[in-house]
């Protein structure tokens, strides 16, 4: 049968895709803009968007197990609530969601408070799904590299309490574990939850020491400005989505982003490797 990805031409759903066709799975991404499926040519790509009912509805057929990805959007947690009833719907029983570490804590966090809202109806509707909870993205920070190289201040306000940040390679080739696995199965597994976390959890004064080192010159953690940040953000995203990821920050800095006890070792265990670290992406990025 077929797995279906859901966010496939953004950065973790393209990389689910190439972790699926490299061990031989059968593969359909659902995409709203053809010309940009850059996949390999055993991956059949159906044209479709999360709010148009008839386009998913052709692009379950003949599906077994997806994955399913939500972009931050003004409508996300509608977009996922639909894929997720029309999956049901299909008789699609093997589903794997990208949900976000501390979903139930960060309760006033809009795309954190809707990723916990579809996790729920996971729950309470019975349907047999892995969901990943990953923490802050290490390449979230690809965007502030010359922030860090021109002004030698790290911007990001992350706080003191620590972020578990993970790698992007490592979400997805988890997410294609536990697509492969439930795909393989011979009966439907049960709801599992798995934290998504890096090796190192990390503060604003940390990961401004990873990039001294990296850079070889100082580089300092300004503070918590979380209102600066806000306005900063305005400059190339919209107002709301701007106050969203302030909000998120600010949470950062009372609860921080903070693993559970053994995640780590699961992960490493599970990938069959070290997990990719922060010093690793730093030193790339200013090698590249």
């Amino acid at each position: 049968m077929t797995i279906l990805v859901i966010g496939a031409t953004g950065t973790v759903g393209s990389q689910v895709i190439e972790q699926l066709t490299n061990r031989g799975a059968d593969v359909k991404a659902l995409v709203r803009d053809t010309s940009k499926a850059n996949f390999p040519a055993s991956v059949s790509v159906v044209q479709g968007e999360l709010l148009d009912v008839d386009s998913l509805r052709s692009a379950f057929s003949g599906v077994s197990t997806l994955f399913l990805l939500n972009a931050v959007v003004a409508d996300e947690y509608t977009q996922a609530l639909i894929a997720l009833n029309l999956a049901h719907e299909a008789g699609i029983e093997r589903i794997v969601y990208l949900s976000v570490i501390h979903a139930d804590r960060y309760v006033n966090v809009p795309h954190f408070a809707g990723k916990y809202g579809v996790e729920r109806m996971i729950k309470q509707m019975g349907l047999n799904a892995t969901i990943l909870r990953p923490a802050y993205f290490i390449s979230n920070d690809i965007t502030i590299k010359d922030v860090v190289t021109e002004y030698g201040i790290y911007p990001m306000p992350i706080g003191n309490k620590g972020l578990a940040m993970v790698d992007t390679q490592d979400i997805a080739e988890v997410a294609a574990i536990e697509l492969i696995r439930r795909e393989e199965s011979s009966v439907p597994l049960p709801l599992v939850r798995i934290n998504l976390v890096g090796p190192d959890t990390l503060t604003g004064p940390d990961v401004a020491g990873i990039w001294t080192q990296v850079l070889g010159r100082p580089i300092t953690y300004p503070g918590d400005d979380t209102a600066g940040f806000e306005q900063n953000l305005r400059q190339f995203m919209p107002s709301w989505m701007a106050f969203d990821m302030r909000l998120m920050s600010e949470r950062f800095l009372t609860e921080g982003m903070i693993p559970e006890a053994g995640d780590v070792e699961r992960l490493t265990s599970l990938l069959g490797r070290p997990l990719r670290s922060y010093r690793d992406f730093a030193a790339k990025l200013v090698s590249a």
